[in-house]
């Protein structure tokens, strides 16, 4: 394979790349999170190193230092993204759970319960409320009850799905 077949193919690839991490953006703004931080997600599910520094993720997520920063903090929040040590111990790389789906399930369920309390509450503290309004409530939190209770059968149907792929 002659070498300008090699760098076509490189920029292809590089092309690819940054198409994914743009439509991927597009998804998870349309969901109404930041787009620096769908970029960051979108780079972080197609790198292939294990763990990347701030730098790498700007350069390969085409955002700003700062976005990196204020995002990875959010996305650390929500369990998307953990740091980790580097080789040399003089700096924190980001890495993300080849399982960051499963992870995020597992992770939803502190979500569920703050919102079934919140729900519950409401439900307390507010007698006077219309029963539309009180109605509304009681769904809102036997819906995350609901949804909380079906958790362990999700998790386990992934992790057999898992199995049966691999």
């Amino acid at each position: 394979m002659s070498e300008s077949t090699q760098t076509d193919r490189g920029r292809d690839q590089d092309l690819e790349r940054d198409d994914f991490v743009q439509r991927f953006s597009e998804y998870w703004q349309s969901q109404g999170r930041p787009r620096a931080e769908g970029r960051i997600v979108g780079y972080l599910l197609i790198a292939d190193r294990e763990a990347v520094g701030a730098e790498e993720i700007a350069d390969g997520a085409r955002v700003s230092r700062g976005s990196v920063s204020q995002s990875v903090r959010r996305l650390r929040e929500m369990g998307f993204v953990d740091l980790v040590e580097s080789p040399g111990g003089r700096s924190r790389l980001v890495t993300m759970d080849e399982d960051v789906w499963g992870g995020f399930l597992r992770n939803e369920r502190s979500y569920l319960k703050r919102q079934r309390e919140l729900a519950a509450s409401a439900l307390e503290r507010l007698p006077g409320l219309s029963t539309h309004a009180r109605n509304r409530l009681r769904n809102m939190h036997d819906y995350m009850a609901w949804l909380d209770d079906y958790h362990d059968t999700l998790l386990s149907h992934w992790e057999e799905y898992k199995a049966r792929r691999d």
